[in-house]
């Protein structure tokens, strides 16, 4: 895709929330499901942090493909996963293209753990708010103590009841989000792992909300 359509691409799939002139932008991919929410999202990180930001969704084709860093067999129903996250990212890396600007990525579920994942991939974001990542995608912990992210703040949540499943692959995401914590932790970045009441479906925008308005506050602190 050329750079021209690149754009048009963009200014069709993304959304622009609260101070579109702020110098602080904060990129969430999303689907569908997610939009109705940001206003309520919104206005939670205004409530904690300030109403000096932008938020630019980015709407996503295919979850399980546009978010996925690499091919890995279906986990729950018969959908597997793709490895279309190099090209999202790539459309992300056009909207944070303006060096005067500070960005921050963040998201709920397969993409908060895009967003972990991107913080691998460049140093252009001062912060990642994962909120209930997929930490039990295949390999992803491994991925992760073998290399070095590139950002200096990561906030993690996870629900208290996500990793209380009969599935093999959803129960790790407890052990791994404690162990990348810790991991990161020992690296010298400003990490925490906040954890929520319930299950992976309750509130996730509140709990999106929550993790950006983190990586905001520690940044002016």
């Amino acid at each position: 895709m050329g750079k021209k359509n690149m754009k048009s691409y963009l200014s069709e799939r993304t959304k622009t929330y609260s101070d579109p002139d702020s110098k602080t932008v904060l990129i969430q991919p999303v689907d569908g499901r997610d939009l109705p929410y940001t206003d309520s999202e919104v206005a939670v990180i205004k409530e904690v942090a300030g109403d000096d930001f932008c938020l630019v969704t980015v709407e996503v084709d295919n979850w399980n493909n546009d978010l996925s860093p690499w091919i890995a067999p279906a986990v729950f129903g018969k959908e597997g996963f793709g490895k279309g996250a190099e090209y999202t990212l790539s459309k992300i890396m056009e909207i944070a293209s303006d060096p005067s600007k500070t960005y921050f990525i963040g998201g709920y579920s397969l993409a908060g753990l895009f967003s972990l994942w991107a913080a691998y991939r460049t140093d252009i974001f001062s912060g990642v708010a994962a909120a209930s990542p997929s930490v039990w995608f295949p390999g992803f912990f491994e991925f992760v103590r073998e290399n070095e992210i590139r950002t200096k703040r990561v906030y993690l949540s996870l629900g208290d009841m996500e990793e209380k499943t009969r599935n093999p692959v959803l129960s790790t995401v407890g052990d791994n989000i404690r162990g990348i914590c810790e991991h990161l932790s020992s690296r010298g970045c400003d990490c925490i792992l906040e954890w929520n009441r319930g299950n992976h479906f309750k509130e996730a925008h509140l709990r999106t909300a929550r993790g950006f308005a983190w990586v905001l506050n520690r940044k002016m602190n």
